[in-house]
């Protein structure tokens, strides 16, 4: 059985999406740490109407960065559907990878967003806060459900209140990424 097209979110407002959002969950995947905590993404508008992309976590007690950008897919569209551009590794940032970054829904005040793609192998649960009401947590995992996502795969991300502030020290070799690599 053919599943069926996302449903999108349209007209969103760019400029409202920008600042800091909190992983509140996420299918696991190669390109973030495995033990990672205090994961979150700073997103800025730039000048050219693309978007700079700061995704952060923390792992092992050091945190582990990437930068990228964000631009629509179809300058055309209406549609909140964004290619994620990203060089790795990150230590020596020379091999661009494109990611898709479809918004699923978005409540009308921007404090929470699905995020996920059309091969439902990567899905978010983002918040401006570093907690979230379980009500509307299962709210969005019930939509991510009904757009076609296996939701037995989402995995809370542990989330300090208050959360870091400082940068703290950093893995700049990438041990990380090398790990990721091979699953660990």
């Amino acid at each position: 059985m053919a599943k069926k097209e996302m449903v999108v979110v349209r007209g969103v407002d760019l400029e409202r999406y920008m600042g800091r959002w909190y992983e509140i969950a996420s299918f696991p995947s190669f390109f973030q740490p495995r033990n990672g905590v205090n994961t979150r993404a700073t997103y800025k508008l730039n000048k050219d109407g693309t978007v700079h992309v700061l995704n952060e976590t923390w792992s092992g007690g050091k945190r582990v960065s990437i930068e990228g950008s964000a631009y629509k897919a179809d300058p055309k569209s209406d549609e909140a559907k964004l290619k994620v551009k990203f060089y790795v590794p990150p230590f020596l940032p020379i091999v661009p990878v494109t990611g898709n970054y479809w918004v699923l829904y978005l409540d009308d005040d921007y404090q929470y967003a699905l995020i996920g793609e059309p091969t439902r192998k990567y899905l978010w649960i983002l918040c401006r806060q570093t907690l979230m009401d379980e009500e509307i947590y299962n709210m969005l995992v019930q939509k991510a459900k009904e757009e076609g996502y296996d939701v037995s795969k989402l995995h809370k991300t542990p989330q300090s209140d208050p959360p870091p502030e400082e940068e703290g020290p950093q893995d700049t070799k990438g041990i990380w990424w090398f790990k990721s690599l091979i699953g660990k």
